[in-house]
Parts: structure tokens; sequence; C-alpha cells
């Protein structure tokens, strides 16, 4: 299994498409600008068959540290992406964790 980094995923794309790979960055780096800003106005951002990405908030909770278990760690709430996969992505993983792999 190995790392797909942004500058990985615009060579890949851009010889798929046959597109210059400053094209495709440009593409790719305004579509996370504007997902990070949908996420920051609260929005849920949904693509069919691909997955949902939405603001949830985790509660406040009590942690342990493993090299002193009896002091206990206050967690604070906060907030979090979510990624819930869709039908599709889940089927296609699905396919992939059951198949043999080399």
């Amino acid at each position: 299994m190995a790392t797909m980094t942004k500058k990985n995923l615009v060579q890949k794309i851009a010889q798929k498409k046959g597109m210059h790979p400053n094209e495709v960055r440009n593409v790719i780096q305004s579509f996370l600008d504007e997902m990070t800003e949908s996420l920051t106005n609260g929005d849920r951002l949904e693509f069919r068959d691909f997955g949902v990405f939405e603001i949830v908030e985790r509660k406040k909770k009590i942690g342990r540290n493993p090299k002193n278990p009896s002091v206990p760690i206050i967690i604070p709430a906060r907030k979090a992406v979510k990624f819930t996969p869709g039908k599709k992505m889940k089927q296609a993983i699905e396919r992939q964790s059951i198949s043999p792999q080399m």
C-alpha cells in the first residue's frame, strides 16, 4: 500500500487527460480551497457515490496516560471533519479487501 500525495495525483491526472500539470494543480488546489472554505462555514459537502464531508462536535472526554494511568487527562470538546464513504466507494473497497493481494 502506498501513499498518494497531491503531487502524485496531479501527475497521474495530467498524464491521463493530456493536460499540463500546472493546470491540473491549479484546479485541484482550487477544489481543496473551496472544500475547506465550505467546511469552515459549517456546510455539508456531498459528492454522490463518493461520500459526504461534514463538521461534527466531538464531546469532552477523559483520557489516560498509558505511563501513568492513575492521572486523568481531560480532552476538551472540539470540532472535527467526518467523512462517510458513498455507496460506490464502499463497494469498491469491499471488492478490493476480498480479492487476494500480492
